[in-house]
């Protein structure tokens, strides 16, 4: 099971990638097993000596009770306070923030992938967009001289 977030690596340049635990229910869990969950609009937020996983949309388990899920619920993240602090203080030193970039398993453990991350300007990611074209074509011309 992997759920990536596709937006996160082209609306900021990722830079440290860090795995953490995340406090999920049992019907989460399931839910995510499943691949029904959504990162794009999800963000961290370090407060006080505790890091959250905000926004981030785990689609309700089928069999569940329904009545008391909230699917976009603050999830607290599960890492070592020294790591928390190490991320906090470089955020502040060179104003970057923190974002989701994927669910995956080891196991039975649901991890998640985190990123220090500065947001891309309009013109860079028109400008990645155009280096993504032309990749794209100079892969088909190739192609096509092969045949």
């Amino acid at each position: 099971m992997k759920i990536i977030n596709k937006r996160a690596s082209f609306d900021y340049d990722l830079y440290d990638r860090i795995e953490a635990g995340v406090e999920l229910t049992g019907a989460e869990v399931k839910s995510l097993f499943e691949n029904k969950a959504n990162l794009d609009e999800a963000y961290v937020k370090i407060i006080g000596n505790q890091a959250f996983l905000i926004n981030a949309h785990i689609h309700p388990y089928e069999y569940a009770d329904k009545r008391q899920i909230d699917p976009k619920r603050t999830r607290k993240l599960l890492l070592h306070r020294k790591e928390i602090l190490a991320l906090e203080t470089k955020m502040q030193q060179k104003n970057l923030t923190l974002v989701p970039t994927a669910w995956y398993n080891i196991g039975q453990k649901i991890k998640l992938e985190i990123a220090l991350a500065r947001g891309k300007k309009k013109w860079e990611k028109k400008e990645a967009i155009k280096r993504r074209d032309l990749k794209r074509e100079a892969e088909a011309e190739l192609a096509l001289r092969k045949s």
